[in-house]
């Protein structure tokens, strides 16, 4: 079992801190030739396949468009506009067969995002985890400015040393 990635956001919607925690390796090489029977779109420095699918190659994780509204990258509108709730709070878990993605919202508009693996256990209790080394080494850091990204290796080192306890471990318990 594995932990993708961690994300924190900021309450504007910007990406205030990324780490990619495990990259699986490519398998193989694959070569087409023109015309594609794929749809190729940028998105974030690189591209993705949008539409298609051929050889293994399958649809990226990228979302543009909802029931034909256009969605603006942020997980709360992605969320509200997926959501048959009224007034949703927005996205606290989606499942897809290769991975889980898991958000908590703070109080505060904080949202941290982890991508698991769809069996990795106490996922929830890494999300306060993370919070707690948040407040601890970000918040309390005197060069450290709110809604900026952060840019602290105390945080990173704690972040990733709290990954390696939930990917062997499994949930924290209190006082972890």
């Amino acid at each position: 079992m594995a932990i993708f990635s961690v994300y924190v956001v900021n309450k504007a919607g910007g990406l205030i801190y990324q780490l990619d925690h495990y990259a699986p390796r490519a398998d193989t090489e694959k070569t087409f030739s023109f015309p594609l029977d794929l749809v190729l779109r940028p998105h974030d420095e690189r591209v993705v396949v949008a539409f298609g699918q051929r050889d293994g190659i399958r649809v990226g994780h990228a979302v543009l468009a909802i029931n034909g509204a256009e969605v603006n990258g942020r997980l709360f509108a992605i969320g509200s506009q997926l959501s048959p709730e009224v007034g949703s709070s927005g996205i606290e878990m989606l499942e897809t067969d290769t991975f889980k993605l898991h958000c908590f919202q703070t109080l505060t508009g904080i949202k941290f995002v982890v991508l698991a693996d769809p069996r990795q256990a106490g996922i929830d209790s890494l999300l306060r985890k993370i919070y707690e080394i948040y407040s601890d080494f970000a918040l309390k850091n005197p060069f450290y400015s709110l809604e900026m990204p952060i840019r602290c290796e105390l945080f990173d080192q704690n972040l990733k040393l709290a990954l390696e306890v939930a990917e062997k471990a499994g949930p924290f318990g209190p006082g972890s």
